[in-house]
């Protein structure tokens, strides 16, 4: 499993083969779509295998399956185009989420500030999570050619395997909310990481309800990135 300091330094080095394109005046005023089409096209695999390597090779996260996804080109602009939209619209809905366009996908983190979250040593669905849920299943209704990895993660609090189990239990609770209802299973990829992922400070109360979170990522299905391509 990736650490988020290893998440980090990888992203940095991304940063750096992007960066090295900025300079050219055709990126420099670009939008997110035209963006991913330029570095899909000239760095898209270097970036997918610089992060898919790192990540595994089975892309157990929700960033790994977005850069290891990467189409490129002409395909790849027309993806981030219609991932723009999704994003805009994830971010209208939920103002508390946080979404972040990466390449041809979208990262979405949902913490007690969204709207979904859990209490300690919980894995249910609350009522407050079930609303904001709500508003994501109509917005992946609008946009049936996606398909979404989750992940469940947790506190320091309790032992590793403990909490790994729990970060399963509440991935898979999202999950199996989502397909109930209406979405299909076959769009879903659930991961867990424990504790392994913090991305807040452990050592505080704040911190620790905030890395009990559920992460997703949305990337092109098939259908899409064969419809982009024509």
């Amino acid at each position: 499993m990736i650490t988020h300091l290893k998440k980090g330094i990888i992203l940095l080095v991304a940063v750096g083969v992007v960066s090295s394109l900025s300079s050219c005046d055709a990126i420099k005023n670009a939008n997110n779509t035209q963006k991913g089409a330029v570095i899909g096209t000239t760095t898209g695999a270097v970036l997918g295998g610089i992060i898919g390597n790192n990540v595994g090779s089975k892309k157990n996260s929700a960033l790994g399956a977005i850069i290891g996804g990467v189409v490129g080109g002409v395909a790849g602009g027309v993806i981030g185009k219609q991932m723009d939209k999704q994003a805009e619209r994830i971010e209208s809905e939920i103002p508390g989420a946080e979404v972040t366009r990466v390449g041809e996908g979208i990262d979405v983190v949902f913490d007690e500030t969204s709207g979904v979250y859990f209490d300690t040593n919980k894995h249910n669905i609350n009522a407050k999570s079930k609303e904001t849920l709500n508003k994501l299943i109509g917005i992946f209704k609008e946009y049936p050619d996606t398909n979404i990895v989750v992940e469940g993660h947790t506190d320091s609090s309790g032992n590793d395997a403990y909490n790994m189990t729990l970060s399963e239990k509440r991935a898979k609770s999202v999950t199996n909310y989502l397909i109930s209802q209406g979405l299909s299973a076959g769009r879903f990829t659930t991961y867990w990481h424990g504790e392994t992922q913090p991305k807040y400070d452990n050592a505080t109360a704040e911190g620790r309800a905030k890395n009990r979170r559920v992460e997703l990522g949305i990337v092109a299905n098939e259908k899409m990135i064969e419809d982009a391509k024509q």
